[in-house]
Parts: structure tokens; sequence; C-alpha cells
């Protein structure tokens, strides 16, 4: 018989609010919004109502295709008061001046921001500042907390049945969709998609002490533009012995140039209790693939468990942030992914861009307090 996450209590899926008609304005019409949150929102039952964007044929296009209204810029549709949720999709260096211009307006209560947070770390404190003052609940759409084995085995983690983790990894080995930003910016994979390995990192173990990471130029692109982190290699150390390491592979082979591809991401979490492991099912997008979970523990002995899904990252599990800053407005609670606790994901990052520099491992507390 099929196992299901039901079998064994495993919460795996966005908590919903109660009111799930109030009207959320996007700002910008590019991938991740058109395809992924949008259509998740609407799956989960979720408003969004406006689009506004800088090529405003893009908007309208989008608009048509959602019936949602247009707007001609996003200051047109920050005037509009019955919209008091935001969610913000714009390139990292345009975020912090869009969200200058959120917190002028008082009706706005809620603000989802992309990640990363801004540039670097020093944006991504005044954005949470900025926030903080003018009284907008701020979430950061760190997506892969979402996805649906890496949200299953924190609940595994969370019901003791791994016992205390011992040692953790993920191994990406996947060619992403570069954005045409990144050029510009010089980045490759640590901010767009280590990113969220490390904040994965963070949503099972809470924060390590330290970081150490190697990077080298991705062959192919550095055939197209300068860069210093293409493919990145980093060991979280905590407190208690734990390590957590990931290997973000977007060379992975000349899969691009003629080789046969060997394309995947896995990850691993091994404890004094059980064993869970698992696969994410983005890399296959546009074509629906369901991440996966197998485990075993000493609790439930004798076999290997694999609960399955029908939800798949792309796009399910976008709702999931947009679904928490909805409820931190609903009972004035914390979201997890607060902009307050992101802070620590993109102090992480910037913590292996120079310990990549400085060869040598980089504590927290060391960009944090300095």
């Amino acid at each position: 018989m099929k196992q299901t996450a039901a079998d064994f209590n495993i919460d795996y899926l966005p908590h919903q609010p109660e009111n799930r008609k109030v009207q959320i304005g996007c700002i910008g019409s590019g991938f991740i919004m058109r395809d992924c949150q949008i259509p998740a929102y609407r799956l989960a039952g979720l408003n969004p109502v406006a689009v506004a964007s800088r090529n405003e044929a893009n908007a309208r296009e989008v608009a048509k295709r959602f019936r949602m209204t247009a707007y001609s810029s996003y200051s047109q549709l920050l005037k509009d008061e019955s919209i008091s949720v935001i969610d913000i999709a714009v390139p990292p260096d345009i975020q912090l001046g869009v969200i200058r211009d959120v917190v002028k307006h008082s009706h706005i209560r809620g603000v989802l921001a992309q990640k990363p947070l801004g540039m670097n770390y020093a944006e991504a404190v005044e954005i949470v500042n900025l926030c903080e003052e003018a009284g907008i609940t701020l979430v950061v759409n760190q997506n892969m907390r979402y996805d649906q084995s890496i949200r299953a085995c924190k609940s595994l983690l969370d019901q003791n049945m791994l016992g205390e983790p011992v040692f953790a990894t993920m191994d990406m080995r996947a060619i992403p969709h570069w954005m045409p930003w990144q050029q510009r910016l010089g980045w490759v994979t640590l901010r767009i998609m280590s990113i969220h390995h490390i904040d994965a990192f963070r949503f099972w173990f809470g924060d390590p002490v330290r970081i150490f990471a190697s990077f080298r130029s991705d062959p192919r692109t550095e055939k197209k533009f300068t860069h210093a982190d293409g493919i990145c290699t980093y060991i979280l150390e905590y407190e208690n012995g734990l390590r957590a390491t990931s290997w973000d592979d977007v060379w992975t082979g000349p899969a691009l140039e003629g080789a046969e591809p060997d394309i995947g991401i896995n990850w691993r979490v091994e404890g004094t209790e059980g064993l869970a492991k698992g696969t994410l099912g983005w890399p296959s997008y546009p074509r629906k693939t369901p991440s996966t979970l197998d485990f075993t523990t000493t609790q439930k002995p004798g076999s290997w468990h694999q609960p399955r899904w029908k939800e798949a990252w792309f796009p399910d599990a976008f709702a999931g942030p947009m679904c928490e800053l909805l409820i931190s407005l609903e009972t004035s609670q914390p979201a997890n992914l607060n902009g307050r606790d992101n802070l620590k994901t993109m102090a992480l990052v910037e913590a292996c861009y120079l310990s990549a520099k400085e060869h040598r491992a980089v504590e927290l507390a060391e960009i944090i307090e300095g």
C-alpha cells in the first residue's frame, strides 16, 4: 500500500490563514511572480488582485491571464487603499528602493519580499528596520522551507524521530535558468541557490556557530560574465558537534555541451535514532515533479518508510510564505520567515563570501556584530 504523509503524522503543507480574501498587490511580473507565486496563491485560495512592474506590457499580460488589475506603475498600485499586503518580486538591487516607497503608505500592513533581502547584509538590515518603524509585518520568501520534503524532514526532527542530528548534507547537481540581472550584479550561485540550502539548514537545526566556504567559477557561465561564486561548497559548524555541508554544483559536467546529463538534488540527515534522505523535484521544471522523502528510525524499525504526496515545490510551495504572512497579520505572532530572523540567513551568506576570500571559517557573530 502506498504510504502518505498522513500515515506518519507528517506536517508537510502550509498552515492556512482564516481569511484568504485579503487583497494582495503584486510588484513584478517576471517568472517567479507569473509562473510560481500567483498560480500558487490561486491554488491555495488566496487573493492576488493587482499587479504592476517596470514593463507595463508584461504586467497587463499577467493581469489578463489571472483576471487581475494592472497598474501602470507600482506607485499607482501603492495608492490603492483596498490593498493591504504587497508581494515584491523584483531584482535585489531594486528591492530596497521599492520598500522605501512601500513604507510611506500607512494602509500597507504586510510585505512579502524576495530572497536575497537586498544586495547584502547591510541592505537587509535597512529593509527590516524600515518595515519595523512603519509597523509593517515583513516576511521573506525563502520558499524552499516549503518544499514538501524539506518541511516533512522538519516534522520528523520536531517529533524526535531521528534523535539528535549528527550529520547533514545537500548535493545539488543542476543547471539553473539564470536571470538577466545576475550578469550586471556578477552573481551566480551563492545568493541565488545556496541561500536556499543555508536557510533550510537553519530551518532544520537552528543557527550554526560558524561557516567555512570555498568557491570556484562555473566554466560555462564564466564565458558570459565574471563571477566568484559559481560552484560553491560550505560547511556549517554547530556548537553541539553537528556538521551540515552542501556542494552546489551548477556546472554538473558538460551536460549542455553534448555529454549525458546527471542532474538532481539530494539531501540526507543522519541522527542518533534515524536517517532521512530526500530528493528535490525542482530540476525537472516545468514538468511537475514532487520531491520525495525516505526515512528509517529505531522508533519504527524494520523497513524504510516512503511517504509520498502530489504537491511539488514549483509552484505549490510558493503559497507557504504568503500564508505565513497572512497568519502573522491575523495573530500578531511573528512568522517563522520574519525579516528579523532572515538577517541570520543573510549574515551566513555574507560570511561565505568572506570565508572564501580569506580562506578561513567565519563566525555568524562576526557578521551580525561586526
